[in-house]
């Protein structure tokens, strides 16, 4: 006898313990005891087991008819496994990853277009206007190789599968097929996880943990399919071997023995929102596969594209929409081509898709192209009447409420935000396709995302709703007026002597600095600038703020949330000229009011009525008469991003360099480095900026912080803050103070190459044309500290991620989606 058998016979020979042994055989034998012994404790034995035999891999059990024997191993019995239940009278049972229970993600109300009996899956249906492009919901295996069949028969030889679920999905064999389940947990039922991990490998995770369970529980384990009523949960489920269990790759991996013009492809896409730029760089990877949908070939068709997630409605109509446009690409100039739908214009154009008209080439046509492409989808869900739907709801709210403990307005806000997002990065994907398309992909979209920097600083001032809020919001209470001096404190002791604080000059050179200035403290300023010791006759004043100032009764003001006093509240403006329209606006409705108002002082709270009230614009132009050479400029910019312009001093020796940590003091960071490597005399270009911010140093007290020095603090302060709230914004806040050093590098270089056609080119126009090409926009898109740190928190580093979260604050909503 061979195997298992021979080493059970052996073994129940002997009855006893050995009488003597060698030291350690005690210990193995103890150990045979307590893998019984937790077999025993499982309660399997009693029903199935005629007897248990010791055995020196494992504990062999041999059933009452003896027509079944299986071997039980250590690490199974000893594996840290949950139980749990679904509520307090069901039935208690194994949890896979030790807290999911299994549950069945298909069931009838899901299939509204009554597809799975015809078709095989639930919701098949194709895209309108004669593309090759189909969708579906999730089907059984059987169900899937008669969607197959399908479009075999309506012509299609040649075609290519797309699983665009994110989330593990493991197969069960019942009743002659084989079913679809997702692990969910308890208190979301009804929600798919977001995996963390590749869903391939948690599948195969998954699948021995069933396998596992179901040795445990009489070759059974418990599934639920309805969890709407939970009546008669949870089912059974026989699972004899891992043959009962197929996971994803397996189901549709495996038609391509069968069907050689079929391939399968696994594409993750996200449930709300839009797919990372790795992810269309996936895409277009696969389609590269198709030589027929890059070549116009009349005798060679391109494939089907077949896409499919749970229902078949969000991200399969993402993909399918996707898709869409690359076949209209692929049709252009043939003789026949199929049209995109015309949808008709329902509501105007948002803010965001209508700049991106006005910014782009062709841009009006990209857009329709894509909006023909949605409706072409649109049998099951409309991506982008979903924003409109959402606004609605969001603007519909009056007073906020709470939900679960979450803000409603947030909850809706979120949902726009995400809708838009998609419909955005639709709308740039078709842009790629405009360029790229003709070249065969000769970039990624990852890369060509990085050519056009525009489309990351446009998605992330998506919400525009500052722009439309009006002096009501202060007349109700809503937001209040907040005093400058309460979060300015006067470090320099310059409010005597000139009226505003933080009152410098740069040594040696006709550059000042200062704080806000009032009415009367700017005439103030005016008359120093203009005396007989300093005799300026022209003077260039820039406003650098980006959140709305007025000045009441001679006091400058900003307008803060309540419970957020010390947060500024910056303005998503296109143009300077939209902030000033709307502190117009506010200054116009609180001098209608005329009532008391509460504000905000730098040490108590006062009630006031505002008898004048002044814009910026209004102090600067009233001193116009005074001081003919006065010019204003307001160049809103925000918080720890890059000045636009600078003054260079001569070069000397040594830099300035004041904290122990000498090389990143010096900004000799490895991302620093990498850019200064690509720009033409680089090494200078960094020396020159860095002799500038020693020089603006020397007017500052101990109290500031270098530029170069608040990189490496920011970043210490990051690494040991405790708080998740604390954390977050501390690493955001080094990326961003590393990113303004990095640009003061590129506008050095701006200034010096640029020169010989005295800047003609705006610096906004370089770094696309000329720098972008060069890759910097690929470096700041890894931006971190990878010679400091691990590479955690990816979603920061990249421009899509740092420049969204910057605009980002979790302050309520107010105004209108614009």
């Amino acid at each position: 006898m061979m195997g298992t058998t021979a080493s059970t016979a052996q073994q129940a020979v002997s009855a006893s313990p050995p009488e003597s042994g060698a030291p350690g055989e005690g210990s193995m034998e103890d150990q045979r005891s307590l893998s019984i012994h937790s077999f025993q404790t499982l309660g399997l034995h009693n029903s199935k087991a005629k007897s248990i035999i010791t055995n020196k891999v494992a504990p062999v059990v041999i059933t009452y008819n003896c027509r079944e024997e299986f071997q039980i191993h250590d690490d199974l019995l000893k594996a840290n496994y949950t139980v749990g239940r679904i509520s307090e009278t069901a039935l208690e049972h194994y949890l896979v990853q030790g807290k999911y229970f299994m549950v069945r993600d298909v069931y009838g109300k899901l299939d509204v277009l009554n597809t799975t009996g015809s078709c095989g899956a639930p919701n098949f249906r194709q895209a309108k206007g004669g593309y090759a492009v189909f969708g579906m919901g999730q089907p059984s295996l059987n169900g899937f190789k008669l969607v197959l069949q399908k479009l075999q028969r309506e012509g299609h030889k040649e075609c290519v599968f797309f699983c665009v679920r994110e989330e593990p999905v493991v197969f069960l064999r019942m009743e002659g097929d084989f079913v679809s389940y997702t692990p969910r947990g308890k208190e979301n039922l009804h929600e798919n996880l977001q995996c963390l991990q590749r869903a391939e490998t948690l599948e195969l995770a998954i699948r021995k943990e069933i396998h596992d369970f179901a040795q445990l529980s009489e070759s059974i384990y418990y599934v639920y399919n309805d969890v709407e009523r939970l009546r008669d949960e949870p089912h059974t489920v026989r699972v004899q071997g891992e043959e009962d269990i197929q996971v994803t790759e397996e189901v549709y991996r495996r038609p391509v023995f069968l069907l050689p013009s079929y391939r399968y492809h696994r594409l993750p896409l996200p449930t709300e929102g839009a797919p990372l730029e790795e992810q269309f760089d996936t895409f277009i990877c696969f389609l590269r596969e198709s030589p027929s949908l890059l070549l116009r070939d009349p005798g060679r068709p391109p494939p089907a594209l077949l896409f499919g997630c749970q229902t078949g409605v969000g991200r399969t109509n993402l993909a399918m929409a996707m898709a869409t446009l690359v076949f209209y690409h692929h049709h252009q100039g043939a003789a026949q081509k199929p049209d995109l739908p015309h949808p008709p214009k329902t509501s105007p154009r948002l803010r965001v898709i209508q700049t991106f008209i006005e910014m782009v080439p062709k841009g009006q046509q990209i857009v329709e192209e894509v909006d023909g492409a949605i409706a072409s989808c649109s049998e099951m869900h409309d991506m982008k009447e979903a924003i409109y739907e959402y606004k609605k709801k969001l603007e519909g709210i009056g007073e906020d409420y709470q939900i679960q403990g979450s803000s409603t307005k947030e909850y809706f806000l979120q949902r726009t935000l995400q809708s838009l997002e998609r419909y955005f990065y639709l709308i740039a994907f078709n842009y790629y396709l405009h360029e790229q398309y003709p070249l065969g992909f000769a970039l990624s979209f990852s890369r060509w995302m990085c050519r056009h920097p525009e489309l990351y600083r446009l998605q992330a001032e998506m919400n525009s709703s500052e722009l439309t809020v009006t002096g009501e919001i202060v007349t109700k209470g809503t937001r209040v007026l907040v005093a400058d001096e309460r979060f300015c404190p006067d470090m320099m002791s310059t409010a005597k002597e000139m009226n505003v604080a933080n009152f410098r000059r740069v040594p040696k050179m006709p550059i000042y600095g200062t704080a806000q200035p009032s009415s009367k403290s700017l005439g103030s300023v005016l008359r120093y600038l203009t005396d007989t010791k300093r005799k300026h006759r022209h003077i260039l004043w820039i406003n650098l703020r980006e959140e709305v100032v007025l000045e009441g009764n001679e006091q400058i003001y900003t307008l803060r949330e309540p419970g957020q006093l010390e947060e500024l509240i910056p303005v998503p403006a296109a143009s300077p000229q939209q902030l000033e329209k709307l502190e117009a606006t506010l200054k116009g409705d609180l001098l209608k009011w005329q009532k008391w108002l509460e504000v905000y002082l730098e040490a108590e709270k006062q009630m006031k009525m505002f008898k004048s009230c002044l814009t910026t614009q209004e102090i600067f132009s009233q001193q116009k008469n005074v001081c003919p050479g006065l010019t204003y400029r307001r160049i809103p910019i925000p918080d720890f991003c890059a000045p636009k312009e600078q003054g260079i001093p001569e070069m000397s020796e040594e830099e300035i360099v004041s904290v122990p940590d000498a090389k990143y003091t010096k900004g000799e960071f490895e991302v620093v480095m990498k850019v200064v490597q690509l720009l033409p005399d680089g090494h200078r270009m960094k020396k020159e900026v860095d002799m500038a911010l020693d020089t603006v140093s020397e007017t500052m007290t101990p109290m500031h912080y270098h530029l170069r020095e608040i990189i490496i603090c920011s970043y210490r302060q990051w690494r040991s803050s405790k708080d998740e709230k604390e954390t977050r914004t501390l690493h955001l806040r080094s990326l961003q103070y590393l990113e303004r050093y990095i640009y003061l590098i590129l506008f050095n270089a701006y200034l010096h190459l640029e020169k010989k056609d005295s800047w003609q080119r705006p610096f906004s126009l370089w770094m696309r044309e000329v720098a972008a090409v060069a890759g910097v926009y690929e470096v700041l898109n890894q931006l971190g500290f990878p010679e400091l740190e691990s590479q955690e928190g990816k979603s920061l580093r990249t421009l899509r991620g740092r420049w969204r979260a910057q605009g980002s604050t979790p302050r309520p909503f107010r105004g209108e989606f614009v």
